[in-house]
Order: C-alpha cells, then sequence, then structure tokens
C-alpha cells in the first residue's frame, strides 16, 4: 500500500482566506533603488549633453557661405496673409503686409501702379527714363510727326494680322480672317 503523504500547497485549506506574502520591505527597496537610478542617469545625461554642447562650439567652423538667409528660405509667393513674409516689395523697399486686411496687397501695388502712371519711372541703375507718364507720352509721339506707312509691304502685314488658324485647317494654316 501507498503511504499518504502530505502534499505542500501555498494555500492553507483550513482558513477562508488566502494570506498575502508580499513583502512591503521587497518593494521599498526596489522603488528607493529605482529611484536613485532615476536620478543618477537624469545627471549622468545632463552632464554628457554639457560637455556635447561644449565640444560642438568648440569645433565648430565658420558659418556656411552657402546658407540661406531667413528671407531668402521663404517659399515663393502668393503666400498667406498671416504667413511670415508675407508682403509687396517697392520702389522704397519691402512693404511688410502681415495680419493687414486681406485686400492689402491689392492697395499697396494700386498705389504703386497709380504713382507710376502719374510720375512715371526711372531705372534706378542708369537713371534712365524707362516709363512715361501717359500724357507726357502722348504729347512726345504727337510732336514726333510718326508717318503710317502706305506701302504694300504695310498693306500685307495688315492684311496677316488679321488671320488666324481654324479649326478645320486643323491648325496648318491660316485660313480664316477677321473681320
Amino acid at each position: 500500500m501507498a503511504s499518504k503523504k502530505k502534499v505542500m500547497t501555498p494555500a492553507d485549506f483550513d482558513k477562508a482566506y488566502e494570506e498575502n506574502e508580499v513583502q512591503l520591505r521587497g518593494i521599498v527597496w526596489f522603488v528607493g533603488c529605482l529611484s536613485v537610478l532615476i536620478v543618477l542617469v537624469s545627471v549622468l545625461m545632463w552632464f554628457f549633453l554639457g560637455q556635447m554642447g561644449d565640444y560642438r562650439r568648440a569645433t565648430q567652423g565658420p558659418a556656411n557661405p552657402m546658407a540661406l538667409s531667413e528671407r531668402e528660405r521663404l517659399p515663393d509667393g502668393p503666400r498667406l496673409q498671416s504667413a511670415p513674409g508675407f508682403g509687396v516689395e517697392g520702389p522704397n523697399g519691402f512693404v511688410n503686409l502681415e495680419l493687414t486686411q486681406p485686400a492689402a496687397e491689392y492697395l499697396e501695388l494700386k498705389k504703386q501702379w497709380d504713382s507710376m502712371e502719374k510720375n512715371g519711372e526711372k531705372d534706378p541703375k542708369t537713371g534712365a527714363v524707362i516709363m512715361l507718364p501717359i500724357e507726357e507720352a502722348k504729347k512726345r509721339l504727337l510732336a514726333a510727326g510718326v508717318k503710317a506707312r502706305s506701302d504694300d509691304a504695310a498693306k500685307n502685314l495688315y492684311d496677316d494680322s488679321r488671320r488666324f488658324y481654324s479649326e478645320s485647317s486643323a491648325g496648318r494654316m491660316e485660313s480664316e480672317i477677321r473681320r
């Protein structure tokens, strides 16, 4: 016959509850050591980052001559009104239009166009007149006494200017004449 052996289990069947065998001392040691390690690693990382910054500043060469300026890094227009760099390049320099009314760009350009139409424009490098006011240009043209050409070449030029490509020629030749 087999002998009865008592089997050891962590549960005690004589009690209505299970005893908690977790010891608070081990948990406190673990949390304490983990906290010390976290502080130690944080201090070491702060020290190493400082050393790397010093090394970078010590070995940094001159600024890159090909680096773009802040203005050159902006994308080409058009830009949103609230975007940095939104504005108009005018005769007196850059006009900043950030955070202004939506029509501010048009109004500024209209002001510049009206000024050019009224006063004309000169080339900034040479100082030569490149655009006259309309009234002065009319006076100069009439004073020059330009004669209209009336020879055969002028007649042919006039006729050619009235011709256009039609759909029926499939774009191969000028076939229709404007009326």
